[in-house]
């Protein structure tokens, strides 16, 4: 019970990685958040954590909006009288990604095989629309549900700890589309800013960056088989993750156990970094 009687938001916690680290912190005793913009698969989630004895209510959240991410925040004040933690799990990989939406995926995995043949043409071509809506959920979301978070802490004098969800790509421009690398570059470096700023607030703030994990967004490259061969060929270990090992070391992140880390960035990637 290393969070009883604290208080979680997890964003994007209706699938993956985000409700995998909801149902970890609610089974270590957090009262749980859950803010998702699939309001169906949240409220699924919400109704199985319960059934497990976990304290969570959801809100809808649409992660690229400040007022969301301030309503969601309000709702856990207002729910359980605190904000404790925030664990930012909500992204999307390209402009049109919706999770579970296989057949979209496929499609688009089909369209960055023909970008790969052409890069240059790609890159000159990416429309500004498609950047902007992945850098407004990943990067300026994630600011968002920081700041909101950040003010509710100092407010109720919290020791606080954030954790961002990074990704490998936020080191390795190969690991994903230009946007995507991007926005998880500018997360981790808003991490570090963040950290610094914060910590005379006794308000801790560090990443994890996952390598594959088995999660709606990656499932379907196992679909594709020279998809599936390359990539586990940059994953010592050969295989993939599985959302529970990310939530082992977001727990972490925010016990005792870390308490004199700021700043810093996990890599549970299967030893894809040892290159």
């Amino acid at each position: 019970m290393q969070l009883e009687n604290q208080v979680a938001v997890i964003t994007g916690g209706a699938n993956g990685i985000g409700r995998a680290i909801a149902q970890r912190y609610g089974n270590e005793g957090a009262k749980i958040v859950i803010g998702d913009l699939l309001a169906e698969h949240g409220e699924a989630t919400v109704a199985e954590l319960k059934t497990a004895g976990i304290e969570v209510t959801f809100g809808q959240l649409e992660a690229s909006s400040k007022e969301s991410n301030e309503a969601l925040a309000d709702l856990a004040v207002s729910t359980y009288g605190g904000y404790d933690v925030l664990v930012t799990a909500a992204g999307i990989s390209h402009s049109e990604y919706v999770s579970g939406d296989r057949e979209g995926y496929l499609k688009y995995m089909g369209a960055v095989g023909e970008m790969a043949l052409a890069p240059a043409h790609a890159f000159a071509q990416l429309e500004v629309e498609a950047w902007s809506k992945v850098i407004d959920v990943n990067l300026t979301g994630t600011f968002y549900a920081m700041q909101a978070a950040t003010t509710r802490m100092l407010d109720a004098g919290t020791h606080g700890r954030i954790v961002t969800i990074a990704s490998i790509a936020a080191k390795n421009p190969d690991a994903g589309p230009v946007a995507y690398t991007v926005s998880k570059a500018g997360v981790w470096m808003l991490t570090k800013k963040a950290a610094r700023q914060l910590a005379p607030a006794n308000i801790r703030v560090n990443s994890i960056g996952p390598g594959y994990i088995n999660t709606n967004m990656t499932n379907v490259f196992d679909e594709i088989d020279e998809v599936r061969e390359r990539l586990m060929a940059q994953v010592p270990m050969g295989r993939k993750g599985n959302p529970e090992e990310i939530a082992s070391a977001a727990l972490f992140l925010v016990s005792s156990e870390s308490s004199y880390m700021t700043g810093e960035i996990l890599h549970p990637d299967g030893g894809y970094f040892t290159e």
